[in-house]
């Protein structure tokens, strides 16, 4: 089953977050640094340092306990290639998507939706890959976005999804450093 990711950043609270064109040094304004890049490959780069080891980091992003919280309170995972990873919001809506591959610890590799306003996008999908990597802080969580197409709902798809995604990523930050989120 194919979900959208990405319309998760429906519900994350809003967070400042710049983004900024390839070619120039991204700003932080939040813990994520967002990066647009329109050539050679049309793609989106967030990053942020999530102050947890790499295993924690890991378990909270693969795991339906992990993913309830910081995502959402009702989230599922079947970690394997084929495998769902949803989030079950209130109303019947689902955002997620399909996970094609992973590296155990380091790397998850999603066939992505896009949220139901953008039915174009929703059809074809993206494909999202989230990195993780040790650093002396913590947990580098890089996730490059790629697969997009030409035309204005692309455009705008891409453009929500930079902020969507950077605040999907303050989210995850944020359970670690002031602890899980306690859902209403």
């Amino acid at each position: 089953m194919k979900k959208s990711l990405f319309s998760i950043a429906l519900l994350a609270a809003p967070f400042a977050v710049h983004a900024q064109d390839a070619g120039a040094a991204p700003k932080r304004e939040s813990h994520v640094a967002v990066t647009k890049v329109k050539e050679p490959e049309k793609m989106l780069k967030l990053e942020v340092i999530v102050p947890a080891k790499a295993a924690e980091v890991w378990e909270a992003f693969t795991t339906n306990a992990g993913l309830d919280t910081w995502l959402w309170q009702d989230c599922t995972v079947d970690l394997r290639e084929g495998g769902g990873w949803t989030v079950h919001y209130p109303g019947g809506k689902t955002g997620g998507g399909t996970i094609v591959s992973f590296r155990d610890g380091r790397q998850l590799v999603l066939h992505a939706m896009a949220p139901e306003r953008f039915p174009e996008v929703r059809s074809v999908g993206t494909t999202a890959v989230f990195d993780f990597a040790p650093e002396a802080e913590g947990t580098r969580v890089t996730l490059t976005q790629t697969g997009w197409k030409q035309g204005k709902e692309w455009d705008d798809a891409y453009e929500y999804l930079a902020s969507g995604n950077a605040r999907l990523l303050e989210q995850l930050y944020a359970r670690f450093a002031r602890g899980p989120m306690k859902w209403q």
